[in-house]
């Protein structure tokens, strides 16, 4: 096993030529250099420096290792970096669970400002439906969760978690283009208290903001047909068997020939969707650039991004 230091060694008396200038920027002395040279040529089983009237020169296998050691030296100097980064919090790994219009909308953008503004923080992101995210915190699965308000989630002043506020979206109405409010301005909810109804799955959120709305407008809404991919959603509605509600970052990018789309007349519906942390590491070194990029984000690029698989 050849040992680092020794490769230091090595490095200055190529460097300086002779024992007594490489002892001297070594701050050794020049016999603890030439031991120091006989112990690495007994490591390597060569012989690696020739002394002559001038000084000292490497040996053809010297050079070869040499060339090696200027490799292994500078991944050193760049682990040393690393680790001192990482001591003060510059450098790092964040986990961020978040919904995949949570991803398109915030996490995205966040991750390409923060290449440019922290390139020291590397972030890992993981899909989960927005009320995943939060046990994962809370299991330190993750560290950062972007998730949406739901029935049951923990209210905002959990003792547990940090609540960042990100961005807040509206639903729209998702009707087929033979529907008979499909020229209509507005959609009022209560007027589709007759119409089957295409929505999320129980224990999505959003199934609790479609719900809710209905419910607020007076009635229960029939859903017969359901699918956590809103792309699937309108796709069923194109195909005149329901109508929807859809968050409206989620319609951007999809193929919406079959159906119309329209604001809710009065208060629209809305998911509200914010970052979470365990309550204290909002302030940690690699924790706060990411809040920060992903609140910048998400106040700069709403409304620019689309979502491509269309799912809550």
């Amino acid at each position: 096993m050849i040992e680092a230091r020794r490769l230091h060694i090595l490095r200055a008396v190529a460097d300086h030529r002779t024992v007594t200038a490489a002892a001297a920027a070594l701050y050794l002395t020049p016999s603890a250099v030439s031991q120091q040279l006989a112990a690495l040529e007994q490591e390597t089983g060569h012989r690696l420096v020739e002394r002559g009237a001038k000084g000292v020169r490497l040996t053809a296998a010297g050079e070869i290792l040499l060339g090696h050691t200027n490799a292994v030296l500078a991944q050193l100097e760049r682990a040393e970096a690393e680790l001192a980064a990482y001591a003060s919090g510059e450098a790092g790994t964040v986990t961020v669970a978040a919904f995949a219009t949570g991803i398109a909308q915030a996490v995205a953008p966040a991750v390409a400002r923060l290449a440019r503004t922290a390139p020291g923080i590397r972030i890992r992101v993981q899909d989960a439906e927005g009320d995943a995210s939060l046990p994962m915190v809370l299991d330190r699965q993750v560290d950062v969760a972007v998730a949406v308000e739901y029935r049951g989630a923990p209210p905002a002043d959990d003792p547990r978690l940090t609540h960042v506020p990100l961005y807040a979206e509206p639903f729209d109405a998702v009707v087929p283009v033979t529907h008979r409010l499909a020229g209509s301005a507005e959609v009022p909810l209560a007027d589709l208290s007759k119409d089957p109804w295409i929505g999320p799955y129980p224990g999505n959120p959003c199934h609790d903001v479609v719900v809710l709305a209905c419910e607020n407008a007076g009635f229960q809404p029939r859903l017969e047909h359901s699918s956590d991919d809103f792309r699937a959603v309108v796709a069923l509605a194109s195909a005149d068997v329901g109508v929807a509600l859809v968050p409206r970052s989620a319609l951007r990018g999809m193929d919406l020939a079959g159906v119309v789309v329209r604001p809710v007349d009065g208060v629209a519906p809305t998911r509200r969707v914010f970052a979470a942390v365990r309550r204290g590491a909002e302030e940690h070194p690699l924790i706060r650039p990411v809040l920060d990029a992903l609140r910048a984000a998400a106040e700069e690029g709403w409304g620019r991004t689309s979502n491509p698989r269309g799912t809550c």
